[in-house]
């Protein structure tokens, strides 16, 4: 037994510290405030619906609005302006006064305010640019609508994925080269043994409105990019940087984006489905209350909006383990690219300690909330999974060129 123990090299002994006090404070007011935030959403669209203001909305768009489309930019504009009025206290609570409560937050108040203007702006836009087709389906096929909106969704989806990197993202924070060019070339060299030989990394400066780390992947073809807060170019070490990239890289070479959006794909068929059975009982049902008689009306969203919302916060924990899959799958591809299991361990220490993570979070919260493993598992990952140190095959080996840099 010795002799095997002594065999066996040990990957990496990097102990998960324990979660602070307000680190588990933040955890379980985030958890009270998860509800709070599911309940309003909910409960938006039908004072919407059962006050009678989508109805009297519908009026007056049809009034101003004139022709078929005006109509539902009107309706539009009515009910985000509204819907964010509503939701204001609580947006401004959780994004702005919470954040700097935990000392989180770097935001300048105006900042916060101007972000909010832009946001609010961006959901009108896209509003008008995309909701008219569905409801162009609803009036020609009512019903076939579910059917041809999932497919109209899905295209949207991947429409927003390629535009949102370079229309969207830039009005909220500066994209642009790394600063620190001796980690930019590593990277770059990382990301050619990775088989990408045309990367694409943006430094973001999040540092204005945030002390959090993290990084991602975004975008499709020529707006692929991958894209790292200077908060966690300032927080990690290089050598946890390149294993955070490689996590990163990860997600691309292995399609997990198009994985993704075929899970969407799949998810948004179901949820129109449902939504058209439920909503053509419910119109029947309670339609002098709600102030309309056919979903072909603009003024039937609400009523959608609810019962959309209402499905996807019910799949969620079928969608939050598909993307712990993924993410789990990153982390092998980032250790076995890197080889380096203490500064992987050492990067989810800097995102536990910088966030006021839990890296032990209970069941409830890893089944409702959790669409990444808890940092406490990726770490016992890291300190585990070194078959390159056991002579064992890896799993992606097959996509890398050339040896790790040492």
């Amino acid at each position: 037994m010795l002799e095997i123990l002594a065999a066996t090299p040990e990957c990496a002994n990097v102990a998960v510290p324990e979660a602070s006090e307000l680190a588990m404070q933040y955890y379980r007011s985030g958890n009270l405030l998860w509800i709070v935030q599911q309940f309003w959403s909910l409960a938006v669209p039908l004072i919407f619906l059962l006050w009678g203001w989508t109805g009297k909305i519908s009026h007056l768009a049809q009034r101003w609005g004139k022709y078929w489309y005006f109509t539902i930019v009107v309706y539009l504009i009515f009910f985000i302006v509204i819907s964010q009025l509503l939701s204001f206290p609580l947006d401004f609570y959780s994004d702005y006064v919470r954040q700097h409560q935990y000392g989180l937050s770097t935001q300048t108040l105006s900042r916060w305010f101007d972000n909010y203007g832009k946001s609010t702006l961006v959901s009108i836009i896209s509003a008008a640019a995309f909701i008219w087709i569905f409801y162009l389906l609803l009036k020609k096929s009512p019903r076939r609508w579910w059917f041809y909106g999932s497919l109209a969704s899905i295209a949207i989806m991947f429409i927003t994925m390629i535009v949102q990197p370079i229309w969207v993202d830039p009005l909220f924070n500066k994209f642009g080269p790394m600063k620190n060019k001796k980690l930019e070339q590593q990277i770059l060299d990382l990301a050619s043994r990775a088989g990408i030989h045309e990367g694409r990394v943006f430094e973001v400066d999040k540092s204005q409105e945030t002390k959090m780390l993290n990084a991602y992947v975004i975008g499709f073809g020529a707006t692929h990019r991958i894209v790292l807060w200077d908060t966690t170019i300032q927080q990690m070490k290089p050598d946890e940087i390149l294993f955070v990239m490689g996590h990163e890289m990860g997600h691309y070479v292995l399609h997990h984006l198009w994985w993704n959006l075929g899970y969407l794909s799949v998810l948004s068929f179901v949820v129109f489905y449902l939504t058209y059975r439920s909503a053509n009982y419910l119109m029947n049902r309670y339609q002098q209350r709600f102030g309309f008689t056919q979903l072909s009306n603009i003024a039937s969203l609400p009523l959608l909006l609810f019962l959309i919302t209402l499905y996807m916060l019910l799949s969620s924990p079928i969608s939050n383990c598909f993307s712990r899959y993924f993410e789990h799958e990153a982390d092998r591809f980032g250790l076995e690219i890197t080889e380096n299991n203490e500064a992987a361990a050492k990067a989810f220490i800097a995102l536990q300690q910088e966030n006021l993570a839990n890296p032990r979070p209970g069941p409830i919260f890893k089944f409702w909330r959790s669409s990444h493993p808890p940092l406490g598992d990726r770490i016992d990952f890291c300190n585990s999974y070194c078959p390159w140190k056991r002579k064992e095959p890896m799993k992606y080996a097959k996509y890398f060129q050339g040896e790790p840099s040492k």
